[in-house]
């Protein structure tokens, strides 16, 4: 029953459970402030940089990241920023307004490419048979008509496009053609750029429709000599993930990117995902895990790791042996009054009572039965004549003020307490 009872846990498995809680917290609030962007959450079936449906444009990342791009998709509207080739995804309805504000911030900053929807686009439907709609991954999604987009029409100059739409009752696929490539249509659906002197067709099909145009300006404007350049792809078959299962037009996909980036002098490209309805607001936990404070978060992981370290460093049986020198409860005594005193700061209290203890001690060395300053110094003057008397060195500390003036004075008593009893010592070994 006197025994002491063993330890719930070892040292291990108490390391062992701080490191798991301390991981799964630090996960848990990643995972808050990650919010939509872990997980996959852009596979909704819709036209965007996440989206791995037939209308989507995951493909062209993974084009662009092969071919030596560096590429990046942004929830953040502080992308609309970047010097580097912004692509934007505008879904069917938008505010002309706020996309002609986007546009225009570009023209002095950086290159940007527009994509403009296609599809119609609707998750499997539940009268579709069981074996096929097992085949449907995450994000698949089944097409239906090719609509224009009517806002693109309402952009200022040189930006208005009326977006067009035509369908080619060939026996075979519509053709197109640009950058010295050629190739078909996956459909027979085809959305184009009706014609505006201010924008150069750069992919056309065989009827001249333009299904990419690069926006030039007015020849002569500040805008045809300055700003940077805009293209907008009227028929997305021509990037997306439908589109980039045909190598010809994969390249032109690649030509595109090319041209946009002025014959790839850009390499960041950046994929928008606040248009398509992906936007977050950064937060303190995001920016965290994120260059240029994630060296300072490091550093701070690592000093909690090396504090946890040493907080175990302190358990376990105590190594001093013995008890104190002091009793614990004079020990703590001495040290609270002497602390004090170093806070009142009123050391020069201490000089009287020093030089009387210092006295009392001197007079027990000499075996003397008075302890006044006369008795001693006759003392003094048999046993050490070269000393400096024992009254005059108590009078300099009774005098002295300042904390180092009473300190060398309360030393000069010991050094002749010191000095006795060296003396004691030497005759002791002659008497021997």
């Amino acid at each position: 029953m006197s025994g002491a009872q063993p330890a719930a846990f070892s040292r291990g498995g108490a390391l062992a459970l701080v490191a798991v809680g301390f991981a799964v917290f630090l996960a848990l609030i990643y995972f808050i402030a990650a919010g939509e962007s872990f997980g996959g959450g852009g596979r909704n079936g819709q036209a965007h940089a996440a989206g791995s449906g037939l209308n989507g444009y995951a493909g062209l990342v993974r084009l662009l990241e092969a071919d030596g791009y560096e590429v990046n998709r942004s929830r953040s509207p502080a992308a609309f920023q970047t010097e580097g080739l912004l692509v934007l995804t505008p879904p069917a309805s938008l505010d002309p307004e706020e996309f002609t504000e986007i546009l225009k911030n570009r023209e002095y900053l950086g290159p940007t490419l527009v994509i403009l929807p296609k599809w119609e686009a609707s998750v499997p439907p539940l009268t579709l048979p069981a074996k096929a709609r097992e085949k449907f991954k995450p994000g698949w999604v089944v097409l239906g008509d090719a609509v224009p987009v009517e806002w693109s029409a309402q952009l200022p100059a040189p930006y208005t496009l009326k977006h067009a739409s035509a369908s080619v009752p060939e026996a075979r696929l519509p053709t197109w053609g640009g950058f010295g490539l050629k190739g078909r249509m996956p459909t027979r659906s085809v959305l184009y750029a009706e014609d505006n002197p201010a924008q150069r067709g750069l992919v056309t099909d065989a009827s001249g429709r333009k299904l990419a145009v690069l926006v030039e300006g007015e020849e002569g404007s500040d805008y045809y000599d300055e700003a940077n350049w805009t293209i907008f792809v009227t028929d997305a078959d021509l990037v997306n993930n439908y589109g980039l299962a045909d190598a010809d037009r994969a390249a032109a996909a690649l030509a595109l990117v090319d041209e946009v980036t002025y014959d790839r002098d850009i390499a960041d490209v950046t994929f928008d995902l606040t248009l398509n309805g992906f936007g977050a607001q950064e937060n303190l936990l995001t920016l965290a895990f994120r260059p240029p404070f994630l060296a300072a978060t490091l550093c701070l992981l690592m000093a909690l790791l090396i504090v946890g370290w040493r907080a175990f460093q302190r358990f376990g049986p105590p190594a001093a042996e013995g008890g104190p020198a002091i009793a614990f409860g004079k020990q703590r005594l001495i040290a609270n009054g002497a602390s004090l005193i170093l806070r009142a700061r009123r050391m020069p209290l201490l000089a009287a009572p020093y030089a009387a203890l210092s006295a009392r001690r001197l007079a027990d060395k000499l075996g003397l039965a008075r302890h006044d300053s006369a008795t001693i110094d006759a003392a003094l003057a048999r046993r050490l004549p070269e000393e400096e008397p024992f009254s005059r060195r108590a009078a300099q500390l009774e005098a002295a003020t300042k904390p180092a003036d009473i300190l060398s004075a309360a030393q000069a008593l010991d050094n002749l307490s010191t000095r006795l009893s060296q003396g004691q010592t030497m005759t002791g070994k002659v008497t021997r």
